[in-house]
């Protein structure tokens, strides 16, 4: 049985890049290429597993209230 961690650190960027980050990446690249230059970059994905848009830092902060 394979477990899976809600919490794990992983690379992001690079040759050892987890698949997970390397299929949002490509699915929907960034305003300055695809590397993720924050730990708060946030991907939304829909109900079928398609990356629907891509936030930086700068952009959820404008977002709260």
């Amino acid at each position: 049985m394979q477990l899976y961690f809600m919490h794990y650190k992983v690379d992001v960027n690079g040759k050892e890049a987890a698949p997970l980050s390397k299929f949002l990446k490509s699915s929907k690249g960034g305003l300055f290429g695809d590397n993720i230059k924050w730990k708060f970059s946030k991907f939304l994905v829909d109900k079928d597993g398609n990356v629907v848009d891509r936030h930086a830092k700068v952009a959820i902060e404008k977002m709260k209230p």
